[in-house]
This record gives C-alpha cells, sequence and structure tokens, in this order.
C-alpha cells in the first residue's frame, strides 16, 4: 500500500471532530499555497497580461461599472 492510499484509509477512521478539523487545516494550508503562487506569479510579472487586458477593454470603453 502506498502512503497516500495510508494517508487516506487513516483520514477515513478519524473521528467528525477531528475530519472536520483536518479539513479545515487541509483548506487553510491549500489556499496559503495559492496566495504564495498568486505572489510569485505577480511579482515575476505572469499576470502582467492581465493589467494589458484591462486596459486595452478600459481603452475600449468596453469595461462595465462594478
Amino acid at each position: 500500500m502506498s502512503n497516500v492510499d495510508e494517508i487516506k484509509a487513516a483520514i477515513e477512521a478519524l473521528p467528525a471532530p477531528e475530519f472536520a478539523q483536518l479539513r479545515n487545516w487541509f483548506s487553510e494550508k491549500d489556499w496559503e499555497k495559492w496566495d504564495r503562487q498568486l505572489e510569485e506569479d505577480s511579482t515575476t510579472g505572469r499576470l502582467d497580461f492581465l493589467m494589458q487586458e484591462a486596459l486595452d477593454e478600459k481603452a475600449k470603453g468596453s469595461l462595465k461599472e462594478l
């Protein structure tokens, strides 16, 4: 059995409160990873195309008011 299968089996065996605690922890870790990746992409210029798209749409007058 692989480590992942063992982890899955251990998770399945958790009582509901501990499962909820693990789910919340995992979700928070996932969001932290997403935030770090977004920050890195922003810093390195990988998201510059989004700014350019917004500026182009603004220049065309096709942006919607929020």
